[in-house]
């Protein structure tokens, strides 16, 4: 028999040769684990929330989820989101997973946004998220943005500005009670998504509604207190006053309606008052004390809420407990200091899953230490936290905040803390509205989003008093709000 080989039986061999080294090179390929070709780590998998690291030398395994498993050797980290990449030496994660730095071999998961490791293996980029529904986006790293949730007072207009923050809401639902559109210092809930850096959002949900509406007493115009309803409310410089010149307008015995953050138990910061609602119902807001289950009452500071017959939203009734912040609304004045409830709502929910972007403004309590301290009832930890507005050292009780942050553990790990006011020296207040102006009035009053403003004593910006006109678009930019005018400190006027 010859054994002279055709050209033919010559390239199929060598092709059979190819293939056998190729499929060695890989280790057999099998599984969701895949091989290394030059030492590039391969991201493969399905979304992954937990996320794991593979150290110097070390074999990482990324991510939890059983259709993305596999595991990478090598030294450094890298983390990311979506299927991201690696040079020699180097591989990346996907969404909420950690891609092994390094090594041979790497597995994550997909979503959005990668890093990029480097050919030392100590490349670096920015872990994913675990939320609660499944999208594992991520919590740093340029562009990247987090499931978020922003709870305070409206300091802006146009679209909305949170705590400091714009939310783009042209997507978002709007959901108001106790008025018919959001005004500046109106509290509220925002949830969406935001960068890391907390400098802009996009907001999927507004909702909004009062704390507190009743009968005055107890006015302490020095102090800066009142009472309603047995609830003590004070007010800063940043309280909003919709249709009064501030506190010396406030009748005791008449019926006003407040905004504002729950503080100390029975105790709430007014970020907007209205002396003359168009609503009357009673309604009152806060940490519940004194449950008393097998009589149905619980107690909102010296306000006993009786809610026998009340109808529950927002939360079970089997869900109260001390400490659980509600609103509770009547359809009578109380009686004996005893407020028959109709309705029990939920306060804002505050988010708890790891990962997740947090926006807390409000009162400081139970303060330990810079590392220890509660906003809104939130546990809160500021120990690297950048602290602009004040001293750090003022930090403390009755200190209003602003934080903003991840969860981690059921405790908010700040990143950026803003000191807004301090009992007995006070704080910066700022509000901004930007859009068209719009029912101009000679010579500096306009509407801006249905704000009105006094610009009188504005400094201008791109242009002088005189290009006021309606139809131009600017923004801007107070201190105070009263009678429900904005009091312009700058205007800025848009190409």
């Amino acid at each position: 028999m010859s054994t002279i080989k055709t050209p033919r039986r010559i390239i199929f061999d060598l092709l059979s040769a190819g293939i056998m080294a190729l499929l060695l090179s890989c280790g057999g390929g099998g599984g969701s684990g895949g091989g290394s070709i030059a030492g590039l780590g391969v991201g493969t998998g399905s979304t992954s929330p937990p996320a794991a690291t593979g150290a110097a030398g070390t074999t990482g395994t990324a991510g939890t989820d059983p259709t993305g498993t596999g595991t990478g050797t090598g030294a450094g980290t890298s983390t990311g989101t979506d299927t991201g990449t690696g040079s020699a030496g180097s591989g990346t994660g996907g969404t909420g997973s950690t891609g092994a730095a390094g090594g041979s071999s790497g597995t994550g998961a997909t979503g959005a946004t990668g890093g990029t490791g480097s050919d030392a293996g100590a490349g670096s980029s920015t872990a994913g998220n675990s939320n609660t529904d499944g999208s594992g986006v991520g919590s740093g790293g340029t562009g990247v943005t987090a499931d978020a949730a922003g709870i305070g007072a409206a300091d802006g207009l146009g679209s909305v500005i949170l705590n400091g923050l714009r939310y783009d809401t042209d997507s978002a639902t709007f959901t108001i009670e106790d008025a018919t559109e959001l005004q500046i210092g109106m509290s509220a809930r925002i949830a969406g998504k935001v960068d890391a850096n907390f400098t802009s959002g996009i907001a999927n949900q507004v909702v909004s509604a009062a704390e507190l509406r009743g009968a005055v007493s107890n006015i302490d115009l020095a102090g800066g207190t009142f009472v309603v309803m047995g609830i003590g409310v004070s007010v800063d410089s940043a309280t909003v006053w919709a249709d009064a010149n501030g506190l010396s307008d406030v009748r005791a015995g008449s019926v006003i309606q407040v905004w504002g953050l729950p503080g100390a138990p029975g105790m709430l910061r007014a970020t907007r008052i209205q002396v003359a609602p168009a609503l009357t119902d009673p309604l009152a807001t806060g940490a519940v004390q004194n449950l008393d289950k097998a009589h149905k009452t619980f107690m909102l500071g010296q306000l006993t809420v009786d809610y026998g017959t009340a109808a529950f939203t927002g939360l079970d009734e089997s869900s109260l407990a001390n400490g659980v912040v509600v609103r509770a609304r009547g359809t009578a004045a109380p009686v004996g200091g005893v407020l028959s409830a109709t309705r029990v709502q939920g306060w804002y929910a505050i988010p708890t899953t790891n990962g997740v972007a947090v926006q807390l403004a409000g009162v400081i309590t139970d303060f330990a230490s810079r590392g220890s301290f509660r906003v809104l009832g939130t546990p809160v930890d500021a120990t690297n936290a950048q602290i602009a507005g004040g001293n750090a050292n003022s930090l403390g009780n009755g200190v209003k905040v602003e934080v903003d942050g991840f969860m981690s553990g059921g405790v908010l790990v700040v990143k950026k803390l803003r000191i807004r006011n301090v009992p007995g020296t006070g704080g910066p207040a700022s509000f901004t509205v930007i859009g068209a102006i719009g029912g101009f009035t000679p010579p500096a009053s306009f509407r801006v989003r249905g704000q009105p403003v006094d610009a009188s004593t504005a400094v201008f910006e791109n242009g002088t008093q005189s290009d006021l006109q309606n139809g131009r678009k600017v923004t801007v930019v107070g201190d105070r709000v009263v009678d429900g005018v904005l009091i312009a400190q700058h205007v800025t006027f848009s190409p």
